[in-house]
């Protein structure tokens, strides 16, 4: 019976810590560092903020995360200037420091809404900068 018994916990105790090591943690890349914004906040549980391309909502952490990376490649690919990029990336900064002061006190509705619809705009301003055909590579 012993000889049957230890086997089959083993099997169990695996069958359990399999799934659980495969778990996606979003905003850890895989160097397992986080993106340069993200942190987890009280007020943020999956609140609205934006769909991410599978139909998802994104929160605030993952936008802020995205917005920042879409930067970086519009650098890198040569769709964005030096210029525009620092420019981007000081508005995203700003917009970063008042979700801060924001949650000093907690989010509230109107700040979230304020919030999103900064986000939606620098969003906007990023797509716009990437496509304005003033790029350096044609």
């Amino acid at each position: 019976m012993k000889k049957f018994l230890i086997p089959a916990i083993a099997l169990a105790a695996a069958s359990v810590a399999v799934p659980a090591m495969a778990q996606n943690y979003q905003g850890q890349n895989r160097d397992n560092r986080g993106g340069g914004y993200e942190q987890d906040y009280r007020g943020d549980r999956g609140d609205r903020y934006e769909r991410d391309n599978r139909g998802g909502w994104q929160s605030i952490a993952q936008r802020k995360y995205q917005l920042d990376r879409r930067i970086d490649v519009g650098l890198r690919n040569g769709s964005l200037s030096r210029r525009e990029a620092t420019r981007l990336k000081t508005e995203l900064n700003q917009l970063v420091r008042l979700e801060y002061s924001y949650q000093r006190g907690g989010l509230s509705a109107r700040e979230r809404a304020e919030l999103d619809r900064r986000y939606d705009r620098l969003s906007m301003q990023v797509r716009a900068e990437r496509h304005d055909r003033d790029d350096r590579r044609h």
